[in-house]
């Protein structure tokens, strides 16, 4: 029997029955049609998860019953912080989906010379909190507890310019180190990635200047999105835990 995982933002409380959010509620009653009784599993980000059972299970309202507090940790002991220029259509999707999935810890939505994605700034709030449900939604899907914290859109001049203690790393093919030769400080990496037109010659000189290395996964060019996961996966099998 198949056990749903529903993010749920609110306290969750042992032995407590709760509402869960409309969202939730239409995906369990209308969608997945589970019927009184069935076993959930929630989760808020507090680095547990909650076994329950529905109780109520209408159309517009589904409420459910928390028996246990379940201290489940899958989080990786390699800290990634995922600086992701911004894409056209679903590659930006497709990286932050993938690089939850694969453990990264934040995520910053970068604006770089040859972002194509043109927004007011009411419109990149809205993207952002498009990209904070998929991040939550894969969340459940791959039975993580802790959510990664998705910073506010920045450009890459003052994301690269961050005062921090990770390793500053971006990737180029014809860079003369290998990524499976750096060493990772206990702080983590800060993994830069570039959109689909990549970076400008400005941007790569910037980001020198400021401390980035760069590092290379073999002689191809990769698109943005297979960039982000491609190095994600190799950083978690060599430095991580896959």
């Amino acid at each position: 029997m198949r056990i749903p995982r529903i993010y749920h933002p609110d306290l969750l409380i042992v032995d407590q029955t709760i509402d869960l959010t409309a969202d939730a509620a239409n995906h369990i009653a209308n969608v997945l049609r589970l019927n009184e009784g069935h076993p959930l599993v929630l989760f808020n980000g507090d680095g547990n998860e909650y076994s329950a059972e529905l109780v109520t299970a209408k159309k517009r309202q589904v409420s459910v019953l928390i028996d246990a507090k379940l201290s489940i940790n899958v989080e990786s002991t390699l800290k990634i912080h995922l600086g992701q220029g911004v894409s056209r259509g679903d590659r930006m999707d497709m990286a932050i989906q993938k690089a939850v999935e694969l453990g990264v810890t934040e995520i910053t939505p970068l604006i770089t010379e040859r972002c194509g994605v043109k927004l007011s700034a009411e419109r990149w709030q809205k993207k952002c909190q498009q990209w904070q449900k998929l991040i939550i939604s894969a969340c459940e899907q791959c039975g993580r507890n802790q959510i990664p914290k998705l910073h506010p859109c920045t450009s890459i001049h003052e994301w690269t310019k961050q005062s921090t203690s990770e390793l500053r790393l971006t990737l180029h093919p014809k860079a003369e180190k290998s990524i499976k030769h750096l060493t990772i400080p206990a702080s983590g990496v800060r993994l830069l990635i570039g959109p689909e037109g990549g970076f400008s010659d400005a941007e790569i000189y910037a980001t020198e200047q400021v401390g980035f290395q760069t590092a290379q996964m073999g002689p191809r060019v990769l698109r943005t999105e297979t960039a982000a996961i491609a190095a994600i996966a190799a950083l978690q099998a060599i430095h991580g835990d896959l």
